[in-house]
């Protein structure tokens, strides 16, 4: 197996190249920056400009899989101009992915694995979103996700195994939403938002980067929610955070309305709710090695007094 990967210098990108070359597998990967252009002997690097739909077909040499993880970020002021950059990104990426496969002899790619988001699924504090549903969010998240697997569904003209991975609240201590969780709650100044309710449905880096590769390896098509089985509300992830950091929550709980004067538009990420499923993901054999918040959040920082919350025994004994 060798594996070109779109967006492999992001979070998500650098745990799945690890974890490829924790196997001794070789890693291609496309960049829009001439300066991250790398060549070692299981990491080589290929320019391409989505925009304009520029690809270098040596990036196809020896390639037998495929994961697509090109976009920019959301987590940026949500302008006018900026939410076309979130839409196009996705959308031009793919496209020039498909113009390349198309000029190169695809039969070589075995699989293809794309990004994806939850935030595809309405926001609701009591839903349970499994795969099938249908119901598309009303908010830009849900609109530019919508877009993104129409566009990735666009491959299936190929003969390869096609998924998506709806990905959820990424734990990292690197990057991401985590950290900038905890950094309130290490100045002592934490606190969850709005009514604290809303359902956060996460999954740890390391499980998440095995995810991809265990979807790959088992030729598995269709739609996959990257989550762990347990969410948990937005009150209890930021207590259990605190627990671990070792640090008081004080302060009341955030208002939405001024979140929405601080970050404008893009408020809406602290406060949807989703409340996803795994359970198809497993019954394909995949195990978490991360189950719970707790276990998750004392591996990322070391900590300890995390409790497994009776808010995650509940969901189980409700819905396994």
């Amino acid at each position: 197996m060798k594996v070109l990967i779109t967006g492999a210098t992001g979070l998500v990108g650098r745990a799945i190249v690890a974890a490829l070359h924790e196997r001794g597998l070789s890693v291609n990967y496309l960049t829009t920056s001439k300066n991250k252009l790398v060549k070692q002997h299981n990491y080589t690097g290929y320019y391409w400009n989505p925009a304009e739909g520029i690809i270098d077909l040596e990036a196809f040499k020896g390639v037998t899989h495929i994961i697509n993880l090109a976009g920019a970020t959301i987590a940026k002021r949500w302008t006018a101009s900026y939410k076309e950059t979130v839409l196009q990104s996705r959308l031009n990426s793919l496209r020039t992915l498909q113009k390349g496969l198309e000029t190169i002899d695809a039969d070589q790619i075995q699989g293809l694995v794309a990004a994806s988001a939850i935030g595809i699924y309405p926001n609701s504090l009591t839903n349970l979103y499994e795969e099938r549903h249908k119901s598309i969010d009303t908010s830009f998240l849900g609109e530019v996700v919508a877009a993104w697997e129409q566009q990735i569904d666009a491959l299936s003209s190929f003969n390869f195994a096609l998924a998506k991975v709806r990905i959820g609240l990424v734990l990292s201590s690197q990057e991401g939403a985590l950290p900038k969780m905890a950094q309130p709650i290490k100045n002592y100044v934490g606190a969850a938002f709005g009514t604290g309710q809303q359902w956060q449905s996460w999954i740890h880096i390391q499980d998440l980067a095995q995810l991809f590769l265990f979807v790959l390896d088992n030729k598995l098509e269709g739609t996959f929610n990257g989550v762990a089985p347990n969410p948990v509300t937005n009150s209890k992830l930021t207590k259990e955070l605190a627990k671990v950091l070792q640090k008081p929550l004080w302060l009341p709980n955030i208002p939405q309305k001024v979140m929405e004067l601080v970050l404008g538009e893009m408020a809406y990420l602290l406060f949807a709710s989703q409340r996803v499923s795994s359970k198809r993901i497993e019954k394909k054999g995949f195990s978490f090695t991360y189950n719970n918040v707790c276990q998750a959040l004392e591996q990322i920082y070391g900590g300890v007094g995390c409790e497994e919350s009776t808010e995650t025994a509940s969901y189980e004994s409700r819905f396994s």
